[in-house]
């Protein structure tokens, strides 16, 4: 059967190996890269030089493994799902007794339940796979895990789309249902809107990968033969939510289902997990991982699609946003809606601070306007803080909100059980921030020492001298289990500097500046809701970072319309704008991957983006188009319509970029202030900072650059 395996290949070699220049002999893996393997398969290409007659066999360990190899599409390679790989390293070998010699590679395969990039698994951790609904089901659900790293068997079904514009089970051995519609995909193929889904657990997530494909008209789809109905592009959707978002595997999937009607129609492949769901798993480093490693399941289930956007509001954005810089390749464009730059910067810290000025104006005696606070928090409105205040719960182990899941009795107190689960999202990372020799609890690096509240509002003549004291003096900050302090709140140093070095901060230089990003809002600023924290403010704080370290922001777009009631909401598939962005970026992605040329990649995303992508703010529910540069500041028409606001740190002084963890102190100084102090207002403001004031002209405290792309803690 060797021997077999052998002639086939060397008849392919006859066949195609004359068609092409001559290029080295070399071998590559096409499903992740080598050294991130995972579940014992990977899909290869060997590429072999024309005009040579070369009997060539592929070794995995020494063992022949030729017969897994098929001629590849495009001339002089072979490709092959290789199977059988050892947990560990693996030498895949091409050999050859031509004068080139042989070629090898290693490569590193890790479990497929993981952990490959995040460090050790967090423990404990709760299994959910019996709430998850089977596809296309509204009563049957998955069942219990196998085990404890919360496997299933892994299955496929079929739905189909009904003339009542929903999913239903569909039976490939039935015929087609009376309800059933068609769709024309983009590539203006018209097929029967039914969906092939695979579900299963990888990296103790349950995943879902959907694609268009009729049962009854095409065997089953492989790498090879991938569904006829596919585009050959994927979108992987990101789901929002945070709090409550840890030591779960969670029971909701992607951007509110693998069923994306939006992209399934037009024949994109969809794909997710319970992982990439910040609801379930509040950490952008396991949502990579996870990510990474569902591709990789997907591109072997159906070879490599042309590219890959990343797509999802709020916590979804936290996602796409540091995957894209952090883990180049992953995500080739972006779709972000409600967007944040992260979860540990400019969020955290703008719902920590309205948190603590909202404890601060619950005390006696305060006379506060809403105009003043509103100049102090810089807010839309003075009940934006209690509002936000409530959404601080993520950083509370005292107090933290922990899935129903976790039973009562496991759950951290700080009296009565100190040991317990501590259901916070620093301890959710404390991979990354190290832990507390003395208490086991993760490092923080949550800090607001030298933070002058309400400076630009004294200074602007808002509010009195009194009162800026009074705040400063008060406002206080956290201890490490989040309860309220006199003090101020002190960042440890080791975990600010590993939030920096391991890109939880999204810096915007490394990967990202080569992704091409639709920044997409429902506005909701004002009149403030009940638990709305999607500022707009953010969309500019990302572009300023872009801005800063690349010189300029021509890989993103924004486009916003109204989100508030009675629209289509924050990130709806009925919004125009939104269903047209997808198509823009597919031609973005189109024509950049198409551009062969030397040009630079700055250079190529400008050339590639669509003529009618452009900065925009839309009207009446999307229909209305004003094409106009988004700025944060200015009497511009899109400001007029959607105006951004600002933040507590922002008002103190911070830059729009919004990534100062601990900022670096100055002495106080009466010449920074527009109003005069007494003797003892000056007294009083030098014992309130005796370490000094923020200097927020200089990087932050352990403001480093990420020490690279594809950093892992294993």
């Amino acid at each position: 059967m060797k021997l077999v395996a052998r002639f086939v290949v060397f008849a392919i070699a006859l066949l195609f190996g004359y068609t092409a220049s001559a290029a080295p002999l070399s071998i590559t893996t096409l499903s992740t890269r080598a050294d991130l393997v995972t579940g014992g398969d990977v899909l290869v290409r060997v590429d072999y030089p024309a005009g040579q007659l070369l009997p060539l066999w592929i070794t995995l360990n020494d063992k022949d493994v030729t017969g897994m190899f098929r001629a590849g599409t495009d001339p002089n390679t072979w490709i092959g799902l290789v199977a059988g790989l050892n947990v560990g390293n693996n030498v895949l070998r091409v050999r050859t007794k031509a004068p080139a010699g042989d070629v090898s590679l290693t490569v590193t395969n890790h479990p497929i339940t993981g952990p490959v990039l995040s460090g050790p698994h967090e423990t404990p951790y709760y299994c959910m796979t019996q709430n998850v609904l089977v596809p296309g089901s509204t009563t049957q659900r998955l069942g219990p895990a196998l085990d404890a790293d919360c496997s299933i068997a892994t299955r496929v079904d079929y739905v189909y789309r009904s003339t009542a514009n929903s999913f239903k089970t569909f039976n490939p051995g039935g015929g087609d249902p009376a309800d059933i519609v068609s769709t024309t995909t983009s590539l203006g193929k018209t097929v029967p809107y039914i969906v092939r889904v695979e579900t299963g657990t990888i990296n103790r997530a349950v995943y879902q990968t959907a694609v268009l494909n009729d049962p009854t008209a095409e065997a089953t789809p492989t790498w090879q033969t991938p569904p006829s109905a596919w585009n050959r592009r994927l979108v992987y959707t990101l789901g929002g939510g945070c709090v409550g978002g840890w030591y779960i595997q969670g029971s909701s999937i992607g951007n509110g289902g693998i069923l994306e009607d939006l992209m399934l129609r037009q024949g994109y492949a969809v794909a997710s997990s319970s992982l990439n769901v910040f609801g379930n798993n509040c950490q952008d480093l396991l949502a990579a991982e996870s990510l990474m490693m569902v591709k990789e399941r997907f591109i072997e289930n159906f070879g490599v699609p042309a590219f890959t956007i990343g797509f999802g509001c709020s916590g979804g954005s936290e996602q796409a946003h540091p995957i894209s810089d952090d883990y180049p390749g992953l995500l080739d464009g972006i779709i972000v809606g409600c967007s944040f730059p992260e979860v540990f910067g400019a969020f955290v810290l703008n719902l920590t601070d309205a948190d603590l000025f909202y404890h601060y104006a619950q005390g006696p005696g305060l006379t506060w306007t809403a105009d003043q606070q509103n100049a102090v928090t810089g807010y839309p409105t003075a009940t934006t803080p209690a509002t936000l205040s409530a959404l601080a719960v993520r950083i509370k182990a005292q107090g933290g909100t922990c899935n129903a899941a976790i039973p009562a009795n496991t759950r951290f107190d700080q009296v009565t059980n100190p040991q317990g689960v501590r259901c916070d999202v620093y301890d959710h990372t404390v991979n990354v921030f190290g832990r507390d020799p003395m208490t086991n609890y993760a490092l923080r690096p949550l800090d607001n020492v030298g933070v002058q509240y309400g400076l630009g509002a004294l200074n602007a003549g808002k509010i009195s001298v009194d009162q800026f004291l009074d705040i400063n003096q008060k406002i206080g900050g956290y201890d490490n289990n989040g309860n309220f302090v006199a003090t101020r709140s002190q960042g440890d140093p080791s975990a600010i500097l590993a939030t920096y070095r391991s890109g939880r901060i999204t810096n915007g230089g490394l990967g990202l500046r080569a992704t091409p990003i639709i920044d997409y809002r429902g506005y909701v600023d004002q009149p403030q809701s009940s638990n709305e924290d999607h500022a707009r403010f953010h969309s500019f704080t990302m572009r300023a970072r872009l801005v800063r370290e690349n010189g300029n922001y021509d890989n993103q777009v924004m486009m916003i319309e109204d989100g508030r009631a009675g629209t289509t909401g924050l990130f709806g598939d009925t919004s125009p704008v939104l269903s047209h962005a997808l198509t823009q970026m597919d031609q973005w992605l189109t024509s950049l991957f198409a551009d062969t040329s030397s040009s630079s990649i700055h250079d190529k995303i400008v050339h590639a983006k669509p003529a009618d992508l452009v900065d925009a703010c839309f009207t009446n529910n999307g229909t209305v188009k004003i094409a106009e540069t988004q700025v944060y500041t200015g009497n511009t028409t899109c400001n007029q319509l959607y105006p951004a606001f600002s933040t507590p740190r922002m008002v103190a002084g911070e830059p729009l970029t919004n990534d100062v963890l601990k900022c670096q102190l100055k002495p106080v100084t009466a010449s920074d202030y527009t109003v005069t102090f007494t003797t003892a207002q000056m007294t009083q403001l030098q014992s309130i900072f005796p370490g000094g004031v923020c200097d927020w002209t200089k990087p932050g405290v352990n403001q480093v650059a990420p020490a690279g792309t594809w950093i892992s803690f294993d």
